[in-house]
């Protein structure tokens, strides 16, 4: 391990050295891929040079025990090397969960896409308010989102929404969230009282390139045509939605937020190329069982991750058996604690499978 971290320490003091040179410093794609790459290995270098100094401190309490008579330098110094022994551990966890393989679409933006499940209109109202939890999760973190296209219903519900969430390092937070989300309370639509359980997926897809997916414009049908909808937030009153019917897989993209149709068409195409990678991700995924078997849950799009129980307050990730009784600053977008637990989860999975190999 620290064979391969010494190598990388050398390539960024390499690296370092080239940005302080005039020609690279005054070449702007050359300096923006060398710094790209330093702060992707800094976080290690860092680590390890907080390792280092760790070990040394321990041989210097260990020293100061060998040497020292006097009983209360003797008692710092194990008291030291106590603490060292406990850095140094928790800094060795550290750098190997840095050295993990990096998901390599970890720093991409996200589109996400939130469907209504069982449950008819409450799924709807439930789908839209899964939609400003992200938003305002998203709005926490300083990212920016944009909505692609939507399907309104007249109560303030969504059947579906697509939008883009762009920030650093969104997609390696938010692909937590791909499943079937549910909800426990008593609809808005019902008058009884009686408690319904309603259901809505969320999909997140990382934001591909041009690069990442081919689309041949034989395999597209393009039309153009009138916005429709209830004129909410997701309709403009402009002939320029768009709508693209891809004949292979059989994905339409309809796009009618923009009065321009050039920037419809755009997002319809940005739409179109997630999840036409999404799908070539999970085939991938479908392909390597050792991949899929160290992630959390099992990474179906089927699989019930969450449960929101509104009549107790509690939100319950499933996954990792995770319960809060704080449900109202959940949808209000504090979904930090349950993110971080995940990762934290996700990371000891793959260690765990790393040291039995």
């Amino acid at each position: 391990m620290f064979e391969n971290i010494e190598t990388l320490q050398i390539r960024y003091d390499e690296i370092m050295h080239k940005v302080s040179q005039p020609e690279i410093a005054s070449d702007g794609a050359a300096y923006q891929k060398l710094m790209k790459e330093a702060n992707s290995i800094k976080p290690l270098v860092d680590t390890y040079e907080e390792y280092k100094k760790a070990r040394n401190d321990k041989e210097e309490a260990l020293a100061v025990l060998e040497e020292e008579k006097d009983e209360e330098m003797r008692e710092l110094a194990k008291e030291e090397q106590a603490e060292s022994e406990q850095r140094i551990e928790e800094l060795a966890k550290k750098l190997k969960i840095l050295l993990l393989p990096k998901d390599p679409n970890d720093e991409k933006d996200v589109i996400m896409e939130i469907r209504a499940g069982a449950g008819g209109d409450e799924a709807a109202l439930f789908a839209s308010d899964l939609y400003r939890m992200y938003i305002k999760f998203a709005e926490s973190r300083g990212w920016r989102t944009e909505i692609i296209e939507c399907e309104e219903t007249g109560i303030g519900g969504m059947k579906q929404v697509n939008f883009t969430v762009s920030g650093k390092g969104a997609y390696s937070i938010l692909k937590y969230e791909s499943g079937v989300h549910r909800v426990q309370r008593v609809p808005v639509t019902e008058s009884g009282g009686r408690i319904h359980t309603s259901t809505a997926t969320v999909a997140v897809m990382p934001e591909a390139e041009e690069v990442d997916v081919e689309i041949d414009e034989k395999d597209i049908r393009i039309d153009v045509m009138r916005a429709s909808g209830n004129g909410g937030q997701c309709v403009n009153t402009t002939d320029s939605a768009v709508r693209l019917t891809h004949y292979p897989t059989g994905i339409v993209i309809y796009s009618q937020t923009e009065k321009s149709q050039l920037q419809n068409k755009n997002k319809a195409f940005a739409l179109l190329r997630a999840k036409l990678y999404d799908l070539k991700l999970q085939e991938k995924q479908a392909k390597e069982k050792d991949e899929r078997l160290s992630q959390i849950g099992t990474g179906d799009r089927s699989e019930k991750i969450r449960t929101y129980n509104f009549p107790q307050g509690r939100v319950t990730d499933h996954r990792i058996g995770l319960t809060l009784y704080r449900l109202d600053d959940v949808m209000n977008g504090d979904l930090t604690e349950i993110l971080d637990a995940l990762i934290t989860a996700d990371q000891s999975k793959k260690l765990a499978r790393l040291e039995e190999s």
